[in-house]
């Protein structure tokens, strides 16, 4: 891999202030020269891993400054911009993302140009902002993707102090975004664990502070490229959004459901789907953590087959099946196999209580799934063979459940269970005599009345219900 490149201003003095402190925390030789190709090049910094290039001009403005960099000898994979992040609230906010105009050009870049996203490094950005600054009131956001430069071939993201002079010329701040940069660059290049490939997410709706998204980055495993608000969402056609999966290198959408406008939700989903990218849920990306993201996406197909645009749980079941499965010195596993609960049965179970249900699905069932209109389907998912004994413990739990509520018979040389239940009759109490309210009320509690001398009891007015199951053929 190529050095990383830290782009810094001496214009703006968050950059400066970033820079300072790098100096400080890391071991650095000052290159004296600077090429003669470059003039608004003013000093170098140079490391085994890393370089700082500090220009005089503001950075928002060096469309290509790629290309600047690899004709004078400084050629790189990727380019971090130490930067001031301003904003009129005047927060104290350490903020990572990447540059783009949706629309018009005002600062910097081209129209309806994105750069390109480097969003495994913002990620490591992020989440090393946010350890470091714990006990100091410093919020830290993902923001989303706004001015310029846009016309980049090398992926580029920007951290940043804000939100005004106050925050961008804070030592500590300085210091801990400095410190950010280093580790997340540390964190980049050698991972501390091999937890598998971190998918990438584009991101629509929430503020410019995408609150969403960076609570997901944080606490998920996934990471985000482009990111549009709000009030950027109506910039978003065809051409932008292919612009923004591209260049993000992006696996799947997200939407911040509850911020956006239905009709500008329903536009974006059609446009999504006319493309053929996957939309997932919040629910689905805290998921991916648990589960490497190729088998993720193998279960979620079939999901979708089985329940479209339904949500599926998986339990610590599955998960210690990825462990049983998972072949020695390598990361692929075994079938994924789908089986079902009778469907009579099962619907009886979540009839009689739901709640235990779903409690018996999570402690029985490798994956289960819930329908788009909230109804539980009847189909587990598993790998291998596990998966017929976890339909068997789970058909043996419905029948448990069963018969803390009603009356239960088994057929064995019909394979037969029937289900025995008593139900108020009303047509049966009003032939008795008894008339609308109080008394009919307490009949239907199951206790005995009175009507003219006479006892009238539960069992005169509720009728026996047998309802037969076939367990199989």
């Amino acid at each position: 891999m190529k050095k990383i490149n830290i782009l810094c201003s001496a214009a703006d003095a968050a950059s400066q202030n970033i820079k300072n402190h790098l100096l400080q925390n890391a071991h650095w030789e000052q290159i004296e020269t600077t090429p003669d190709n470059w003039k608004e090049l003013v000093s170098i910094y140079d490391n085994p891993k890393i370089r700082i290039l500090e220009i005089e001009g503001h950075h928002i403005y060096e469309d290509r400054i790629d290309e600047k960099m690899r004709s004078s000898g400084f050629d790189t994979d990727m380019i971090i911009v130490a930067s001031k992040h301003k904003s009129s609230d005047g927060r104290s906010v350490l903020t990572a993302h990447f540059t783009g105009n949706p629309d018009t050009a005002d600062f910097g870049g081209r129209p309806k140009e994105l750069s390109v996203a480097a969003p495994h490094m913002l990620r490591c950005i992020l989440k090393n902002m946010k350890k470091r600054s714990e006990g100091i009131d410093y919020e830290v956001n993902m923001e989303s993707t706004h001015h310029g430069p846009t016309e980049l071939k090398t992926p580029m993201v920007y951290a940043e102090i804000g939100s005004s002079e106050i925050q961008w010329n804070d030592q500590e701040a300085g210091n801990i975004a400095s410190k950010a940069i280093l580790g997340a660059i540390r964190d980049f290049i050698s991972p501390k664990d091999d937890g598998g490939y971190i998918p990438v997410a584009v991101g629509f709706g929430g503020g410019h502070y995408a609150s969403r998204q960076t609570e997901l980055i944080l606490d998920a495993e996934v990471t985000f490229g482009h990111n549009f608000p709000d009030y950027q969402l109506a910039f978003v056609d065809r051409e932008m959004m292919v612009q923004a999966f591209d260049k993000s290198r992006a696996d799947f959408a997200y939407f911040d459901r509850k911020s956006m406008n239905a009709k500008e939700r329903e536009r974006l989903f059609s446009l999504i789907n006319e493309l053929h990218y996957i939309l997932l849920r919040e629910s689905d990306i805290r998921e991916i953590g648990r589960i490497p993201w190729d088998i993720f996406m193998d279960i979620k197909n079939r999901c979708n087959e089985l329940c479209p645009d339904g949500k599926f749980r998986a339990t610590d079941i599955f998960i210690s099946q990825i462990e049983r499965s998972r072949h020695k010195g390598g990361k692929t596993y075994g079938e994924i196999v789908l089986c079902s609960i009778n469907y009579e049965l099962f619907q009886e179970t979540v009839k009689a209580n739901r709640k235990f249900t779903e409690e018996m699905l999570e402690r029985c069932a490798p994956i289960y799934m819930e329908r788009n209109n909230g109804t539980l389907s009847n189909t587990i998912l598993g790998i291998g063979e596990d998966t017929k004994s976890a339909m068997q413990n789970v058909t043996n739990e419905c029948i448990k459940i069963l018969k803390e509520h009603y009356e239960i018979k088994y057929i064995p040389d019909e394979n037969i269970l029937c289900i025995i239940s008593e139900k108020f009759d009303p047509k049966a109490a009003k032939e008795l005599g008894i008339p609308p309210g109080p008394m009919l009320g307490e009949l239907a509690k199951g206790n005995p009345v009175t009507l003219e001398e006479k006892t009238i009891t539960p069992e005169m007015v509720h009728k026996i219900k047998v309802k037969r199951i076939q367990l199989s053929d």
